[in-house]
């Protein structure tokens, strides 16, 4: 069956291949950018079944038309694809305020704009999926991507609590998290951020480098994650988070064995502060023993007695 979608951030990059991934599959899609003019190109290659809109993620009002527009042209809207984002790599100390919070209105806010304006749809369709086009670095924290990588983990952490409310009503809720894809994210990233304090410089300073020689070199191809984010938005049960790309996949892995082994070193501390003494009672852990014990005996004399009687 056909499906309705409205990208944003399609003017170019990860975006602009999903529109067409999503179009080559015989779908229909509202694509959204700053300057709809960007997307004049691909209107004339697929005609009606490709709508455009300019559209300022940040503007919740603009949001909602940009919803409108699409049920207007198509009737329905089967997935949303939160696309628009931008990262810039500054130490924190030196990101200015309204640049801080620039980001954060974009990767984030940007987020819970366009989902508050399509979830109404879907609710009354009773399907549809969610995309929210996150980041490795959404589970991870890197020297310069404060910004960012803080409205990346506020992203997954929406998309979990989200899921958890909408999946009965039939809607699908997932965050992508891409490792580095050959787009113009890292080159837009590294502008205009050379002058680094020397203190920051062997962390931010060097992941500074490393990106500037990184672009062009990212293990993830636009094209082969544009089909794989089809796919998904075709499947009945996708997962609520899924990586994209392989250092996405080694990064991840190397993430949670660091989180694990950290919280094991402090497991003790952890576990000291309940509202219990700090040394307990041997007694009454005995006695908190025995009655785990005797209460799986007796779900367990239950269970056995209601199979017999079957």
């Amino acid at each position: 069956m056909s499906k309705v979608w409205l990208v944003t951030g399609s003017s170019r990059g990860l975006g602009r291949r999903m529109v067409e991934a999503a179009l080559g599959a015989g779908d229909r899609v509202l694509a959204t950018a700053r300057n709809a003019k960007t997307l004049d190109g691909l209107k004339a290659c697929y005609g009606d079944r490709l709508q455009t809109a300019t559209l300022d993620v940040t503007d919740g009002q603009a949001a909602q038309l940009a919803v409108r527009q699409a049920v207007d042209a198509f009737g329905r809207l089967d997935v949303l694809v939160n696309n628009a984002g931008y990262g810039q790599v500054m130490p924190f100390e030196q990101t200015e305020d309204a640049a801080f919070r620039a980001q954060i209105d974009t990767n984030f806010y940007g987020v819970v704009n366009v989902t508050r304006a399509a979830l109404p749809v879907m609710r009354q369709q009773r399907s549809g999926h969610i995309i929210q086009i996150s980041s490795i670095g959404g589970r991870i924290g890197t020297a310069g991507l404060s910004a960012y990588q803080a409205a990346k983990w506020a992203v997954n952490g929406f998309t979990e609590a989200l899921d958890k409310e909408v999946r009965p009503l039939g809607i699908k809720v997932v965050a992508v998290e891409p490792g580095g894809i050959r787009t113009d994210w890292a080159a837009l990233a590294v502008q205009d951020t050379d002058d680094v304090l020397p203190d920051y410089a062997e962390t931010v300073g060097a992941f500074h480098g490393m990106l500037s020689s990184y672009s062009g070199h990212e293990a993830g191809d636009p094209i082969r994650m544009a089909q794989a984010i089809v796919r998904l938005a075709h499947h009945d049960n996708p997962p609520v988070h899924l990586l994209l790309g392989s250092d996405a996949v080694l990064m991840a892995e190397q993430a949670d064995i660091f989180r694990q082994a950290q919280d094991e070193a402090w497991r003790e501390v952890s576990l000291a502060t309940d509202h219990m003494p700090a040394f307990p009672d041997p007694v009454r852990i005995a006695e908190t023993d025995a009655a785990l014990r005797q209460a799986q005996f007796d779900a367990l004399s239950t269970m056995i007695r209601e199979q017999m009687q079957d």
